[in-house]
């Protein structure tokens, strides 16, 4: 499973944006460590610089010097559609006869083949694969005939699937969250202007402040002077469909994903945790980093049932080794895990443990952290889970590996347990999750551990009624 994308957008009074959003990239950078990029404008032209790699690779001082201008977007990307390498890295820009069009997206569409089939019919020429590009063309063209907000609603009217988008028309920035909300956008307030970002870590970088999250179906323009932002709402849909995972495992633990703290809601599935499948042993701990504030919220729990657990560090985590949860291949993610995790003998040795994370994807990391554990002398190692298995992939904006690479997709838990080498291993159930968050089933995006998704996807099922748009030719005239 690879992470998502982040995407940024800012507008302020009479200073160069591109370090802001510089910093801004930085705190999303466990969004995306494949590429980065930002597009400015200064009033006159856009500047735009994109590079592979880390966000303090991909620029230098001598780039952001060229990036001039008050307004700007920025994106730090993991591919989900399309390939690896620059001309899928984003911000995806473009020139026509209304201007000057840059976009960053987070998400991911299920009708991008048909809708550039269509574009391509009409004489679009396209440069990559990715369904970035797909939306760019669309809202370009219909820009030509129709003013900002229309333009975007008309788009909006027929790309489906999952979006928070930053764009920047000429010197105008806006944001766009899809009709369902899937992908977490939000918007802050700096001392001269404002930010929209794909987290809140990213505002709190800049000494800035949350206002509130974008809301699903909604359009934020920024003035381009920072002097203030409009919002329009766009269409709806009858119900939302958050992605659970931003609070399970992909969001920073310090942002606020639609209204409530990431840190928060991991300790409650912790505690949850405990509630549904607890088990006394001598120690507690978690994998680094993901799980921690499970388990801290799992220990809290048995503390407070009375059970003589203890809460520590069992494995010490490099920094130095890229997170192997997003390395394109297996056999590099398989190697990087003795690299990256150390085991701390005094806290495992001639000890029951109990090992906390936030998921299993396909079991090989999991089968290798037990077998170091295994090594370092436990005596017992019992796996939980702070979410429920996982079945499914995900067509919406996370790079999933298939049905066949998920160790849950065909496998019981029994089955998993034996296969990771756990003494026992028990998950967090979808009612936990659900409490957890104070939401609806209805309301999240469970797809992929339930198999039906909200969105209209071929040869799956769906969880609510719901279809795509049809795609015959171009958007609409003017209402």
């Amino acid at each position: 499973m690879h992470e998502k994308c982040g995407v940024v957008g800012m507008s302020v009074a009479d200073r160069d944006v591109a370090r802001p959003l510089y910093y801004s990239l930085y705190a999303l950078q466990h969004r995306g460590q494949e590429s980065a990029g930002i597009v400015t404008h200064d009033g006159f032209q856009q500047h735009k610089h994109i590079g592979m790699g880390l966000v303090g690779d991909a620029f230098a001082d001598a780039d952001l010097d060229s990036l001039q201008g008050s307004e700007g977007i920025g994106h730090v990307r993991y591919p989900t559609a399309g390939g690896v390498n620059e001309s899928c890295a984003q911000p995806f820009s473009v020139s026509f006869k209304s201007g000057s069009l840059g976009l960053a997206h987070n998400g991911n569409l299920v009708n991008a083949d048909e809708l550039r089939a269509e574009l391509a019919k009409a004489g679009h020429a396209f440069t990559s694969n990715g369904d970035t590009e797909v939306i760019a063309h669309d809202l370009a063209r219909n820009l030509i005939e129709s003013d900002l907000v229309r333009a975007v609603k008309k788009t909006m009217e027929r790309i489906h699937g999952s979006y928070s988008l930053t764009i920047m028309h000429d010197d105008t920035v806006l944001g766009v969250r899809d009709p369902r909300g899937n992908r977490p956008l939000c918007l802050g307030k700096v001392e001269d202007g404002y930010v929209l970002a794909s987290e809140s870590a990213a505002i709190d970088a800049l000494d800035g402040e949350l206002i509130r999250d974008v809301k699903p179906g909604e359009l934020v323009v920024l003035e381009p002077d920072g002097s203030g932002y409009e919002e329009y709402p766009l269409p709806g849909a009858s119900s939302t469909a958050h992605c659970f995972f931003e609070h399970v495992y992909f969001a920073r633990p310090d942002s606020v994903i639609d209204g409530q703290l990431v840190y928060d809601v991991r300790r409650e599935l912790g505690r949850r945790l405990w509630a549904e499948s607890g088990i006394e042993t001598d120690v507690v701990m978690p994998v680094p980093d993901s799980g921690r504030a499970f388990a801290s919220g799992y220990a809290e729990a048995a503390d407070a049932d009375g059970a003589a657990t203890e809460f520590a560090e069992g494995l010490m985590k490099n920094r130095y080794v890229g997170r192997t949860f997003i390395m394109p291949t297996q056999d590099e993610r398989e190697r990087a895990v003795g690299l990256k995790l150390n085991p701390i003998k005094s806290t495992i040795e001639g000890r029951t443990v109990t090992l906390i994370d936030d998921s299993i994807v396909r079991g090989t990391t999991s089968t290798q952290l037990l077998e170091l554990l295994r090594e370092a002398g436990a005596e017992e190692i019992h796996v939980r889970i702070g979410s429920p298995p996982i079945l499914a992939p995900c067509y919406l904006g996370i790079d999933m590996a298939s049905r066949e690479e998920l160790i849950a997709a065909d496998r019981s838990v029994a089955d998993i347990e034996e296969e990771i080498g756990a003494d026992s291993l028990s998950y967090l159930s979808i009612e936990g999750i659900t409490e957890a968050l104070d939401r609806y089933p209805g309301e999240l995006c469970l797809g992929c551990v339930t198999g039906k998704y909200p969105y209209d996807i071929d040869g799956e099922d769906a969880d609510r009624d719901v279809s795509r748009p049809e795609i015959s030719g171009p958007a609409g005239a003017d209402d």
